[in-house]
């Protein structure tokens, strides 16, 4: 779609260049030049506003999101203010849904905009691209921290030493997804990951006593990247004997819970940018025991075959 529109754009600069010409053609060599220095100068003008143009025109002047607590939508929403983006919105959704419109625009080979970050397996699948954000509006490189409540080394101390532990890569993160997004269940495909990589899964439990029972509650949120890492850990405490249970939840409620001892442990502690509020709001109710995975990255993201790079592109 979009590249159609561009094409007719093409095609109707091209025609009016012509007769531009031919009405022109009885001009002396000097007012020649001038007049092709000033057509020159006008079209490319007129060709980065119909370019915008028909960015916002084939996408609806609308940007894809996820839900609206996730800190990455409070970026995407300062972006239209920092960019001067006057009649852009970020439609709220789900990171299912996000996926899922994607995925459809891509197969369709239509123009989309969506919030994104990685890891996450989209990156794996499709030729996708971030928008340059030359404001920084998104920041830079993100890491995702584990919190645990107030307590916990006390009174689930192997647990506590599972989560201290625990620190992946991108690649681990990616394979987990991939497969859940391929129809296995979360805990099919964390299962699978534990016991094809039992080297890594022995550094994080190195040291530590199987257990004979005891509850421990991880809060989530619903993103394909939290649920990899959150069953993956919830395996390994099951497996050391403890009985382990899930809740997703949005993200203020997800930090909210561990500060006030409702939840043990989050794993989707996305700084310094996407949770930053929630992390000021509550740090000091909380124990953060470090980062199990660094170099993530959000912003905004187009399939490659998208002719634009940045996100100053989508100006009028």
């Amino acid at each position: 779609m979009l590249k159609t529109t561009w094409k007719r754009i093409g095609l109707a600069t091209g025609l009016s260049m012509s007769l531009v010409l031919a009405a022109c053609g009885g001009g002396g060599a000097d007012e020649e030049g001038t007049d092709d220095s000033q057509q020159d100068t006008s079209q490319t003008e007129e060709a980065g506003e119909d370019t915008a143009g028909s960015v916002g025109e084939a996408v609806d002047y609308t940007i894809t999101g996820i839900d609206p607590g996730a800190g990455i939508m409070e970026a995407a929403n300062q972006t239209l203010e920092d960019y001067e983006l006057e009649g852009w919105e970020v439609q709220t959704s789900s990171d299912a849904a996000m996926t899922s419109a994607l995925e459809s625009a891509i197969e369709n080979e239509e123009p989309i905009i969506v919030t994104g970050w990685n890891p996450h397996w989209k990156f794996v699948v499709h030729d996708l691209k971030y928008l340059d954000d030359p404001k920084g509006t998104f920041g830079g490189e993100e890491d995702i921290y584990t919190f645990v409540r107030l307590g916990l080394e006390e009174d689930a101390p192997e647990a506590y030493q599972v989560l201290k532990n625990f620190h992946w890569e991108s690649s681990d993160m990616e394979t987990v997804m991939l497969e859940i997004s391929e129809g296995a269940s979360p805990e099919e495909a964390a299962r699978n990951w534990v016991d094809e990589n039992q080297d890594l899964v022995n550094e994080w439990t190195e040291g530590v006593e199987e257990v004979d029972g005891g509850d421990i509650t991880i809060a989530m949120v619903a993103w394909d990247s939290t649920i990899a890492s959150t069953n993956v850990v919830k395996t390994v405490l099951e497996d050391l004997g403890y009985n382990v249970q899930a809740n997703s939840m949005e993200a203020p409620i997800m930090y909210g819970a561990v500060a006030e001892g409702e939840a043990d442990a989050l794993l989707a502690g996305w700084l310094p940018l996407t949770h930053e509020q929630y992390y000021n709001e509550y740090k000091d109710q909380m124990e953060q025991l470090g980062p199990s995975l660094e170099g993530a990255k959000i912003g905004l993201v187009v399939p490659e075959y998208m002719d634009i790079d940045s996100i100053e592109d989508l100006k009028e």
